[in-house]
């Protein structure tokens, strides 16, 4: 250990120096990581570029490469990099090249290329005696200006040529295309940004440079990959904008169509950036045989340059498309996670730095090359002047100059003479007398001469009044900026997705009221309430949604799409959903599988749903309660705030006794009234007092007795005593209806048989359904056979409890009402042929001719 504390020494020929070895590693290795650091693996802060990429494109555009030129072979471009500027492989300057040019690479390409420069899928480029490349317009706005000294340039690597050390540029390149790298002892990995966003934040900076930089956020709101795809969640994002560290979660984007055959098949139409198509394909391959993955037939990638990424799962017919899209998710690169790391060299250091650090810089250097620019513009200004003011001072002595230099020896000798002729002329006015051509000397060229100069006065007080006015070198940065912008930013690719926790996604969701419906075999959609037009009663009705032949809507139902909705299945359980999370479509389509929504088993269905507006309220759900009913008759009551906290897996609601099925789920505030009806056409009328408040796992008490076994329980309502306005609907299975004064029916105990509210027939058919209407309301009603009609209730006579009612729908042969739901009279015009008849609808023998819708 002493030698390392030996002075050093020297032999006597002075040729072997001794020195400490573990202060010579320092150094060295010091030196090495320095030059790995600031010279070849992190980009510069003011440009964007790392040394290779600033070295391509210098030397594409010394070519004259550009984008209005003929395209350059690759290997004349490699070629010239590397003997001029790079002396590094020839396989690092072509892979900077084709990277440069890859669409699914750079946010924005830097290279235009023609020939094959890979794919998505992991193939690999042509080699570059076959591809052939030049600038990208986006480019050239990066090398702009760059001959008006505007940034330093520096030796080669053989001192034979001179490069910049750094590129010009109008576009803050590294927000906006991102970089990676790994130095010694650091690395960086910077996001690309959508270039519109980028500029706004860079014009809010200038505008108020003490701006925070949460509110740049309002600006450049978060990466934006070429790939495209969903960035899930925000709060990783939002650190690395603002610390300079962070972590983005990204998903492929993916959507789920139904063949012909009635399969469903995931489609994935985006991957997350720089995710290989054909191993991701491998991957969902490898896991279906692994049997980590069930339910996947078959996997395809069917990806091409025309139309994208396509990559097509076939599922298996029992299969639930949500849940395995949760599971690519999780086992496959459909959903990856990037980390952020903002490191850059600034004023010759690495360092960390946040959004508003990247935008600083970038606006300071931009502000440097204003400057630089404006003087070099300003000094060829005025050198020019000074030699038009050679001219015209010559011009005013024509004559004279002429007999001057006709007189002169030499060229030298004339220059002499016109400087020592007392006009007040220099070398340089004189030499560029000399060198003037007889054509300026005509009439028309001195004319234009006077002008030029004119004008260059006026552009040298503009560049002198730039040079002292900081406030208008911004203003001039800002309008090359919105240049920019108008020229080359386009449309986000990537979109964002809040996560629950982050924000009230209701803040982005357009208030209004839909239209829900649930068919027979689970299929949900939701619908603008506006696409149901207004018939008069009697009509046919119009067909409401396609269904498979076996299918028919069951539920229809309105409400807000900030509101949540609670399902309550056949077997008692409880499920949510918010409304703006069920799939929109038309009022002629199918809609979604409820399965792929919520996770209900295969073997239940949705029986009921209620709308609530907020969940949150505690004082709401604290004075609320969930009234259930099933169809032999049992009815039980629980309290809002049981349902208040819900489950992706949900809750028992009820416990179900075997051979009996959950029918209905009311929401009340505790003193109301319910009644029941069943099949046979009785109903009952108690005070829900009469029912106690249970826990969600309890079985329930007797609400109406059923003894016939053909006979069940077929709605309930609950009736507010304070709304005089309202009356008790029914409509039986053949299209008869009617509406009756609740106070007809007598209040009793529950449990009892109840009394008559439809005289049942043969032409009539069994009781479907019972609602509790005001004449405000309309009617909407749906057949199995997916025929939908909607009539105002104010047109629906009123009569005795014990009547058969009248025919409210013309029904076809062997076709049934499947369901009722009352919806708000949106007062629309009546457009329905045939109404004229409509009026004699109360005669039961009267021919309804109105048509379809």
């Amino acid at each position: 250990m002493e030698e390392n504390h030996l002075p050093e020494q020297t032999n006597d020929n002075d040729r072997i120096i001794q020195v400490n070895i573990e202060e010579q590693m320092k150094t060295a290795y010091i030196d090495y990581s320095m030059s790995v650091i600031v010279g070849r693996a992190l980009p510069d802060v003011r440009d964007g570029f790392k040394p290779v990429h600033r070295r391509v494109l210098y030397a594409m555009n010394e070519l004259g490469n550009h984008s209005n030129k003929p395209y350059k072979k690759s290997a004349r471009i490699v070629g010239e990099v590397m003997g001029k500027y790079h002396p590094h492989g020839d396989a690092s300057i072509y892979d900077t090249l084709v990277r440069m040019a890859q669409d699914w690479t750079m946010r924005y390409t830097l290279v235009d290329g023609q020939g094959n420069f890979g794919n998505q899928d992991g193939d690999m480029p042509a080699a570059m005696r076959y591809t052939e490349a030049r600038l990208q317009r986006v480019a050239e706005a990066m090398l702009d200006d760059i001959e008006k000294e505007t940034v330093d340039f520096q030796l080669n690597f053989d001192d034979s040529l001179s490069e910049p050390s750094v590129l010009p540029t109008r576009i803050p390149q590294l927000l906006v295309n991102g970089s990676s790298g790994i130095a010694v002892g650091m690395a960086t990995n910077m996001m690309p940004h959508n270039l519109g966003e980028v500029v706004d934040g860079c014009i809010a900076y200038i505008d108020n440079k003490a701006i925070p930089v949460e509110e740049l956020l309002n600006y450049v709101k978060a990466p934006d990959f070429p790939t495209g795809g969903v960035i899930y969640g925000m709060e990783g994002v939002r650190e690395g904008l603002i610390t300079g560290r962070g972590r983005v979660v990204l998903r492929g984007k993916c959507h789920v169509d139904t063949k012909v055959s009635g399969r469903e098949q995931i489609v994935i139409t985006q991957v997350p950036y720089l995710v290989n198509r054909d191993k991701l394909t491998d991957r969902i391959g490898q896991l279906v045989n692994d049997k980590t993955i069930e339910g996947i037939a078959h996997v395809n990638n069917e990806s091409n340059m025309r139309e994208g990424t396509r990559i097509v799962l076939d599922l298996k017919r029992d299969a639930v498309a949500q849940v395995i899209i949760n599971q690519l998710y999780k086992f496959t690169e459909l959903q990856t996670s990037f980390g952020i790391n903002n490191v850059a060299i600034s004023k010759g250091r690495p360092r960390v730095m946040n959004l508003k650090d990247l935008i600083a810089e970038f606006i300071e250097f931009r502000m440097d090359v204003v400057i630089r620019r404006t003087r070099y513009e300003l000094r060829k200004a005025e050198e020019r002047a000074h030699i038009l003011q050679g001219y015209l001072i010559a011009l005013d002595h024509l004559d004279e100059v002429i007999q001057l230099i006709r007189s002169s020896s030499t060229p030298e000798a004339a220059k002499e003479n016109l400087v020592n002729a007392g006009w007040g002329l220099d070398e340089v006015q004189a030499k560029a007398i000399l060198e003037l051509r007889l054509q300026r000397l005509t009439g028309m060229e001195r004319d234009k001469i006077r002008e030029e100069f004119d004008q260059l006065m006026i552009q040298i007080t503009n560049l002198k009044e730039l040079l002292a006015n900081e406030g208008l070198r911004y203003d001039l940065i800002k309008k090359e900026l919105q240049e920019v912008k108008d020229k080359f930013a386009d449309e986000r690719k990537t979109e964002i997705q809040y996560l629950a926790d982050e924000m009230r996604i209701e803040d982005l969701i357009e208030e209004e009221d839909v239209v829900i419906t649930i068919s027979h075999l689970g299929y949900i959609k939701r619908t603008s309430a506006s696409e149901y037009r207004q018939q008069r009663r009697g009509g046919r009705g119009a067909v409401g949604s396609k269904t498979r032949e076996e299918d028919f809507v069951e539920h229809l139902f309105v409400a807000s799409t900030h509101d949540t909705m609670m399902f309550f299945t056949e077997k008692g359980r409880c499920y949510w959903l918010r409304v703006y999370e069920i799939p929109e479509g038309d009022k002629q389509s199918k809609g979604r599988a409820i399965q792929n929504l919520i996770q209900i088993p295969n073997d239940d269905k949705v029986k009921a749903i209620i709308d609530v507006k907020n969940l949150d309220d505690k004082a709401f759900v604290e004075s609320h309660y969930i009234v259930l009913c099933t169809k032999k008759g049992v009815i039980k009551k629980t309290s809002l705030e049981d349902f208040s906290r819900p489950r992706a897996t949900g809750v028992n609601a009820i416990t179900i006794v075997e051979g009996d099925e959950l029918l209905e789920a009311k929401m009340t505030n505790g003193h109301s009234e319910i009644m029941l009806a069943v099949k046979s056409g009785r109903a009952i009328r108690f005070p829900e007092e009469k029912v106690r408040a249970t826990g969600r796992g309890a079985i329930g008490v007797a609400g109406i007795e059923v003894d016939d076994e053909k006979d069940e329980v077929i709605g309930m309502i609950c009736i507010n005593k304070e709304d005089a306005t309202r009356t008790i609907l029914v409509v039986s299975e053949k299209g008869f209806g009617k509406r009756t004064q609740v106070d007809e029916y007598r209040i009793t105990n529950r449990g009892g048989k109840g009394v008559k509210t439809i005289n049942v027939t043969d032409k009539t058919g069994s009781l479907v359904g019972i609602l509790y209407v005001t004449e405000k309301e309309d009617l909407i009603i749906t057949c199995k056979s997916g025929i939908t009609i909607r009539t105002g209730i104010v047109d629906i006579r009123e009569a005795g409890r014990a009547t058969q009612g009248v025919k409210l729908i013309r029904i076809d042969e062997g076709d049934e009402i499947a369901a009722i739901s009352q919806i708000e009279d949106q007062e629309e015009e009546v457009e329905t042929p045939g109404n004229e008849l409509a009026g004699n609808a109360d005669d039961e023998n009267a021919e309804n001719q109105a048509q379809p819708l």
